[in-house]
């Protein structure tokens, strides 16, 4: 495991939840990390992804963990399946160590890292830890925030958590959310996987399956949109389509909205060719 064995902690610690800032929840995670590891540097990357959709946290995480330096511990937290049987995952990649849920949530870093190694982490090994009173509803505050308390400070390493996993990890798609990218007949065909603050569409079609095709009409709700490169290249009110600062493709329109103009959000089909 030498890709586990690489991680050095550095005391940071970001959060990803979809756990909104109008409750306690996120300062209750961060007084349980706290608690454990006064020295922790504590990140929010983002508590506004939608309930319940854990493909857009991994999408969020994956393309946002490199900015940090190596050693930090990415905490993500969007669990529709916490207080069940599912796994709890602590995948190491490029000196990061990423805790989440195992519901497709860390699927996207794995698919875009190949050298991304994988943990399930051991109940046995949550009670040497001192993760002991678990409810069956926030599993943020009872065993995330501790665990992340736990590597940060470096009294734990990943290997030592759990036994490796072998298998791949998919990315589940859930209701509503989007299913992946694909081409044929020269046209590649993705979906919208976020809306940001200003309405702009974020998709999953990387700025690398641009390169090979020959046409470079961009197709949403019926529209069809020319590549820009910047947006002041579209006059007031245009839609367009450009690769973000994230690598991805974009849907804007220049001085507005373009999810409130195409009346489309997450989940809507995005074909260029």
């Amino acid at each position: 495991m030498l890709g586990m064995a690489a991680f050095a902690p550095s005391g940071i610690i970001t959060l990803t939840t979809d756990f909104g800032l109008e409750d306690p929840f996120v300062g209750v995670m961060k007084g349980r990390i706290l608690a454990r590891f006064a020295a922790a540097r504590i990140v929010d990357l983002t508590h506004a992804v939608p309930a319940q959709r854990p493909l857009e946290a991994g999408f969020w995480l994956s393309r946002c963990f490199a900015y940090f330096p190596a050693g930090t511990v990415h905490v993500a937290v969007v669990d529709p399946g916490v207080g069940t049987a599912r796994a709890i995952l602590c995948t190491v990649v490029a000196g990061h160590a990423l805790l989440a849920p195992d519901n497709g949530l860390l699927g996207a870093v794995a698919a875009c890292h190949g050298d991304a190694e994988t943990v399930d982490v051991a109940s046995e090994r949550l009670g040497s830890l001192g993760v002991q009173r678990v409810s069956a509803t926030f599993h943020g505050r009872d065993i995330f925030a501790p665990l992340a308390a736990e590597l940060a400070s470096g009294r734990c390493t990943p290997q030592s958590l759990g036994h490796r996993r072998t298998a791949p990890l998919a990315e589940r798609a859930t209701a509503g959310q989007a299913t992946g990218r694909s081409v044929r007949a020269g046209i590649l065909t993705g979906s919208v996987v976020t809306v940001d603050h200003f309405g702009n569409l974020i998709t999953d079609i990387e700025a690398q399956h641009l390169a090979p095709l020959e046409a470079r009409e961009v197709c949403i709700a019926g529209r069809t949109l020319s590549l820009r490169r910047t947006y002041a290249e579209g006059r007031p009110g245009e839609l367009m389509a450009l690769v973000n600062s994230f690598d991805v493709l974009e849907i804007a329109e220049r001085d507005g909205s373009a999810a409130l103009t195409l009346g489309v959000g997450r989940g809507a089909t995005v074909t260029v060719g």
